[in-house]
């Protein structure tokens, strides 16, 4: 069982590198929104996928148009520090989306009030942290998933 990994304007090479290399460990497959916050070429970006950066064949979309266009059918799930429900509260299904925001600001106010019936955050047990690191959370998402969904 695999999901589709959405990052939506991802800004730091190393946290893309190392969902890259989640993505191909859990059969899941990874979609990049642009703009990136580097290239894809960029070093960071290999050295946090290891030499397994070449297996992965990432869907590249040119905007968040584009994305939710194609995929508008889709099962989503958006994650926020601003969702009310917990991860661990969704219903995974096989091919789903788990749609991640950029580092810096996460996902636009546009997107969140669009989807607030599938918004869902990590829980955090300390004030003094606002966020987890993404490469972090996407794995804290994913492996819940499977975890939920292996009979």
């Amino acid at each position: 069982m695999g999901f589709n990994i959405v990052l939506i304007e991802p800004e730091i090479p190393n946290n893309t590198g190392n969902i890259g290399r989640l993505a191909l460990a859990t059969g899941s497959r990874l979609h990049l929104v642009k703009p990136f916050g580097f290239e894809l070429n960029d070093k960071h970006l290999k050295r946090a996928g290891l030499d397994y950066w070449k297996y992965l064949s990432p869907s590249i979309y040119e905007n968040v148009g584009d994305f939710f266009s194609l995929h508008a059918d889709k099962k989503m799930a958006f994650f926020s520090s601003h969702g009310k429900k917990e991860h661990w509260s969704i219903e995974f299904e096989e091919d789903m989306f788990l749609i991640f925001g950029k580092e810096s600001v996460g996902l636009s106010k546009d997107i969140i009030g669009k989807n607030t019936d599938m918004l869902y955050r990590i829980p955090l047990y300390n004030s003094r942290i606002r966020s987890l690191n993404l490469a972090n959370a996407v794995g804290i998402v994913v492996y819940e998933g499977l975890r939920k969904s292996i009979p």
